[in-house]
């Protein structure tokens, strides 16, 4: 068996949420929201599949879909996309990043990864042939540093795999951040795969900046979105990715053979969710704030201190520099029976410690089950 696949472990996620299962847990691990999601956009994809098109999709998406989202990131931030040749659709996020990095590396490629990182990040780039470069960062700012870019970046760099706002900091990157970064990219003529399924939930804080839209980058970034995280409908997967038409040629035939097509009922729904006015949008900020300010007074209160969150469903706890972060979620899940993701998890090399992330994305009274019981327990 492939050795990427065969040596892994199973994943902090799927741990921790066996174990809020088995002990009846108020479950913040995994990054799911408990409400529904849009009932307008639920009910438009119920009525595409009784009376829509329900056979095979164009691979690179439906037509609608591919100009709803050309229209929505004009909107909200001010790119200016030729739907036919630089958008498609993808069954979610993470087979869009397997599909870049299919798409652009070759076996013994470097990628620099910036740790805290979505697990599925290392495999991925290394089943694709990539070697990892990791730029490390660190609370409570977790901002990018220009020395650790100077380790990181080489003659052999081939990619850069971003992600902004980072989960699981919840750290929107300032503007200055990203010209560093972009910096690099061209320097060592680069191409960055910039995972930005959180855009939408920045709720503290200026609208997300794509690093796409800085200059000089607008042929060099693969800009990927994900209407799961744009609707807080996480099961829905379907993604969608930014390109300029010579990298978009590649990306697509690398999807053309992963899953060729997204179920088109969901891809007309999310085309109508992405016209939706500014209620909709501003409403999702101001929910994931009201869900964030309560959870943190909440936490602060019960004696733990909260560190700064801006965007994403997470906010995360620093137990100190001799924290067991691990060790904290075990005993907490069983003894507490609240469920959280010790930060550590999203390390390759180099953890730091002491981090534990809460998913805050919660109904009200979810939030308050949890801090009841966090205020009672003595860890």
């Amino acid at each position: 068996m492939n050795s990427v696949f065969s040596d892994s472990a199973t994943t902090i996620f799927e741990s921790m949420s066996r174990l809020a299962a088995a002990n009846d847990a108020v479950n913040l691990g995994q990054g799911f929201p408990d409400d529904p999601g849009p009932e307008e956009v639920r009910r438009k994809a119920a009525e595409n599949v009784l009376g829509g098109w329900n056979q095979y999709a164009p691979m690179m998406g439906l037509s609608e879909l591919r100009r709803a989202a050309a229209v929505h990131y004009e909107r909200f931030q001010g790119l200016d996309l030729d739907w036919e040749k630089e958008v498609m659709v993808t069954s979610g996020a993470t087979e869009a990043l397997a599909g870049a990095l299919m798409a652009i590396l070759e076996p013994g490629d470097e990628v620099v990864l910036f740790q805290p990182m979505y697990d599925a990040y290392l495999p991925l780039v290394r089943r694709a042939g990539g070697i990892p470069r990791f730029v490390t960062l660190r609370s409570p700012g977790w901002r990018l540093n220009e020395e650790d870019l100077k380790r990181a970046f080489g003659p052999k760099t081939r990619a850069v795999l971003f992600n902004d706002p980072l989960n699981p900091a919840g750290t929107a990157f300032p503007r200055e951040d990203l010209e560093l970064l972009g910096r690099y990219v061209l320097k060592y003529n680069a191409i960055a795969i910039c995972d930005e399924v959180w855009e939408h939930t920045v709720f503290d804080g200026p609208r997300h900046i794509p690093l796409m839209a800085l200059p000089g980058l607008r042929d060099r970034c693969v800009k990927i979105g994900s209407a799961g995280k744009i609707f807080s409908l996480t099961g829905w997967k379907v993604g969608l990715v930014c390109a300029a038409p010579e990298l978009m040629k590649v990306l697509s035939k690398a999807h053309q053979y992963l899953t060729f097509c997204t179920p088109p009922n969901l891809q007309s729904a999310v085309a109508y969710g992405l016209g939706l006015g500014d209620t909709y949008y501003e409403g999702l900020k101001d929910s994931l704030r009201a869900s964030h300010d309560r959870f943190a007074k909440g936490l602060t209160g019960a004696g733990y201190k909260v560190l700064p969150s801006q965007a994403t469903y997470f906010l995360s706890v620093d137990l100190g520099p001799a924290g067991d972060d691990a060790g904290f979620c075990a005993r907490m899940v069983k003894e507490a029976r609240v469920a959280a993701i010790p930060v550590s998890a999203f390390y390759s090399e180099n953890p730091q410690r002491g981090i534990v992330r809460f998913c805050f994305a919660k109904k009200d009274a979810t939030l308050d089950e949890a801090l009841r019981r966090l205020s009672a327990w003595k860890y």
